[in-house]
């Protein structure tokens, strides 16, 4: 027993069973005085059991069961003749925690290399074997942190990258100093990858080369940053230089760079411009404007004005901008030229509130400007006057000679009137012909009587046009402030009725308004309307007058005459509408609807039989101005399959002389259509003898004031005769209309009339009492 006492350790002898046969004091100690095994850990215990019945040396780290664990060495010497284990103990806790703080150590090394955005390895440096790499360096190469470890530099990267990058791991183990270099690469299905690599040797006690750490950084972020910047430096320099628009840089408000369209516009070239203060390009007038902007560091855009060279301003518009270029911020800033834009801006505006043609104002603009004049006028106690102007016949110029030389006759128009008015009068034109002036601060009616013969003596001196001289003249109507209106619109609306009669007196002429003219005036708006209404519900009917031979009295043919059945006023005869539907183009479609029924009418009676003689139709002279109308007639005669002989048309003398130009080609054009042509009221127009020699008419009807004083009257017959003679020697047939009695009758076949027509021989009747008549006559012949 002395023996164990000497051991410098503790030991003990233990059977097979676990049972301890000897121990001695350093054992005691060690296990706290316990003499079984429960002052171990249950897990120590059991791997002791499990060595006992072994008859085999082992050797294990146990730890005790203490707060503070101690870990013990156990190492066993199987003694076969004594059967038992001969075991040494030792404390080994100094060291176990020495391992375990370095193991900690590593795996947070460990984690720290797996988690940086750095990849690690560690090669030797003879071997070129892996000795250490982080995850991710090993996924880089498609193996794991254990997988990577022995194999060599070129089977981790491949033989093709070993060789290419072999002279900077040389210079690393030969120099033994570090070295950094950048690869770029690339994949076929991927987008290019950049890589910075830096080498460091790993240096022993002697200073030689046992390995060399290799560490890479993905870098591609920074480069693609890089290729951006540079790229957008490139297509910055590009857009300036291909820009059509002035482009400035400058810093802290010195010019540092600037486009040759910049330079071209501002007559500087660019070694005059680099250096010098932005704001000195200004115009002077602008320095405090853009001076607050460039204060403000704003990114905006604003209309502002700049200095050329020799000292002319230049309108523009600055869009300003901050940026980074060359690694420094600077303010861009584009520079637009606008004088054009502006122009443009102002040339619609003049187009928005004048008229295109004459440059006159539009009605918008000149009603605004009454308006306004109205507003100074009623506070002053001032008087204004509104003419309302509308060109006599002025679409007939148009029809004959095109709206070219209509509109070279209205811009002379508007000059002229412009001529006789003073600076503080306003004229504008409201479209068409119609042109308005408003006269300022006038006393009385006096000081526009003035101007009223100014202008219609002005206006209608003759305008040269297509090679001719073209008459046009005015006709006006004229409103007194306050005396007529107070308003724009009540003043307008008064002056344009008396314009109307103005041109329903005879045209040429003026008038002013008055009271009574404004119910004549409701009264026509009921009027129109109800015609408009009669012209769609067929309200309109044709009574048929017959024309009878002179001599013989045989039926001749029959004049269609217009009436209206009104639904409240009854059966009225064209005196009462008819002016008002001239008025406002109402005519046309009416006189349209009259040829086309009459035509309707000449059908049925040559087809039954009843009167195979042709019907006359009484024309305005609003429709026969339209350039239009013998195609019109072709169209009605085809449409109601009627020969142009079945009809005839009655003009009056006026219209005869409205275009002399055009009159003769309208009236040949008709008579090839086969009609016949009769001018109606003859002797109380102004036709000249001379020219009824020039135009293709058929018949002259003597106007019934003259037929109404025969027989008696001497000079009715004087009149009548001469017309008759006159007639006569032109090859034209004669008519009598208006003839009341047999005498009158008598005495016109006596002096050689073709035909009559009036009371005494049938009035008016419609269709169905015309042919009643017509029966009736043939029944008394029989009788």
């Amino acid at each position: 027993m002395k023996g164990w006492e000497l051991l410098p350790s503790a030991a003990t002898r233990v059977d097979a069973s676990g049972a301890i046969l000897e121990r001695n004091a350093q054992f005691l100690q060690l296990s706290q005085g316990q003499t079984g095994w429960s002052w171990l850990r249950p897990e120590a215990e059991a791997q002791l059991r499990a060595q006992w019945p072994q008859p085999q040396d082992f050797e294990l780290e146990l730890q005790t069961g203490a707060s503070a664990p101690t870990w013990l060495s156990c190492r066993s010497r199987w003694d076969g003749e004594g059967a038992s284990h001969v075991c040494l103990w030792t404390d080994i806790s100094a060291s176990k925690r020495a391992q375990l703080r370095a193991q900690d150590q590593a795996a947070q090394l460990r984690l720290m290399a797996d988690n940086v955005p750095v990849l690690i390895a560690l090669y030797d440096a003879k071997t070129d074997q892996c000795l250490f790499a982080n995850r991710g360096y090993a996924r880089m190469f498609g193996l794991d942190e254990q997988s990577i470890l022995g194999r060599t530099f070129a089977e981790v990267i491949g033989e093709a990258a070993a060789k290419e990058i072999q002279p900077h791991v040389d210079r690393v183990l030969q120099e033994q100093v570090a070295v950094v270099y950048e690869r770029k690469i690339e994949s076929p299905n991927a987008a290019p990858r950049w890589i910075e690599v830096n080498l460091i040797p790993h240096l022993d006690a002697k200073g030689e080369s046992r390995a060399s750490f290799v560490l890479i950084a993905d870098i591609t972020r920074h480069r693609v940053a890089e290729i951006a910047v540079r790229e957008s430096e490139e297509r910055m320099a590009k857009f300036m230089h291909a820009s059509v628009e002035g482009i400035v840089f400058h810093r802290d408000g010195v010019i540092t760079d600037a486009n040759a369209p910049l330079c071209q516009l501002v007559g500087y070239t660019l070694a005059e411009l680099l250096g010098r203060s932005a704001l000195a390009l200004v115009a002077p007038d602008q320095l405090h404007k853009v001076s607050q902007v460039m204060g403000k560091s704003e990114e905006t855009r604003y209309e502002t004005a700049v200095q050329h060279k020799d000292g002319s301003r230049i309108d523009v518009e600055f869009i300003v901008r901050t940026l980074w270029r060359g690694g420094e911020k600077l303010r861009m800033t584009i520079v637009r030229d606008i004088r054009e834009r502006l122009a443009a801006q102002q040339r619609m505006h003049h187009l928005a509130h004048h008229d295109a043609l004459t440059g006159l104002l539009n009605r918008g603009a000149f009603l605004d400007r009454l308006r306004e004049r109205l507003l100074t006028a009623r506070r002053d106690a001032q008087k204004l006057a509104l003419l309302f102007i509308d060109l006599d016949n002025f679409k007939r110029v148009n029809d004959s000679l095109g709206h070219l030389e209509g509109d070279q006759v209205l811009r002379t128009v508007a000059d002229r009137i412009g001529a006789c008015l003073r600076a503080t009068d306003t004229v504008g034109r409201f479209g068409g012909d119609e042109f308005v002036v408003l006269l300022d601060e006038v006393s009385g009616r006096e000081d526009v009587h003035v101007v009223l013969i100014a202008l219609l003596s002005v206006v209608e001196v003759p305008v040269r046009a297509d090679g001719r001289d073209l008459s046009v003249t005015p006709s006006i109507g004229v409103a007194m402030f306050p005396e007529h209106g107070d308003s724009p619109e009540e003043l307008l609306q008064h002056a344009d009725t008396a314009m109307y009669l103005a041109k329903s007196s005879g045209r040429a002429t003026y008038e002013f308004f008055e009271p009574s003219m404004a119910a004549n005036a409701y009264a026509d708006l009921v009027l129109e309307s109800e015609l408009a209404h009669a012209i769609a519900r067929d309200e309109f009917a044709l009574y048929y007058q017959p024309q009878v031979d002179a001599r013989t009295g045989a039926l001749t043919g029959a004049e269609a005459l217009l009436r209206w059945q009104h639904p409240q006023r009854g059966l009225l005869s064209p005196e009462a509408f008819i002016m008002v539907a001239e008025r406002h183009r109402l005519m046309l479609p009416l006189g349209e609807w009259v040829m086309r029924e009459a035509a309707r009418q000449a059908r049925i009676w040559h087809e039954t039989g009843v009167a195979e003689v042709p019907i006359a139709v009484n024309l305005s002279s609003m429709q026969f101005r339209l350039a239009s109308f013998a195609r019109s007639v072709a169209t009605v005669l085809e449409q109601a399959g009627v020969p142009g002989t079945w009809l005839e048309l009655e003009l009056t003398e006026r219209m005869l002389t409205e275009d002399l130009s055009g009159v003769p080609e309208t009236l040949a054009s008709l008579r090839a259509l086969g009609l016949h042509i009769s001018v109606d009221d003859f002797g109380t127009g102004y036709t000249s003898l001379s020219h009824l020699t020039l135009l293709p008419l058929d018949k002259l009807k003597i106007d019934q004031s003259f037929v109404a004083g025969l027989p008696d009257d001497e000079g009715s017959v004087a009149i009548t005769r001469a017309m008759l003679q006159m007639a006569k020697g032109l090859g034209l047939r004669v008519s009598a209309e208006g003839v009341r009695s047999s005498a009158q009758w008598e005495a016109l076949a006596l002096w050689g009339c073709d035909e009559v027509q009036g009371e005494a021989i049938g009035a008016p009747m419609s269709a169905a009492a015309f042919e009643a008549w017509l029966r009736g006559r043939v029944s008394t012949i029989g009788a």
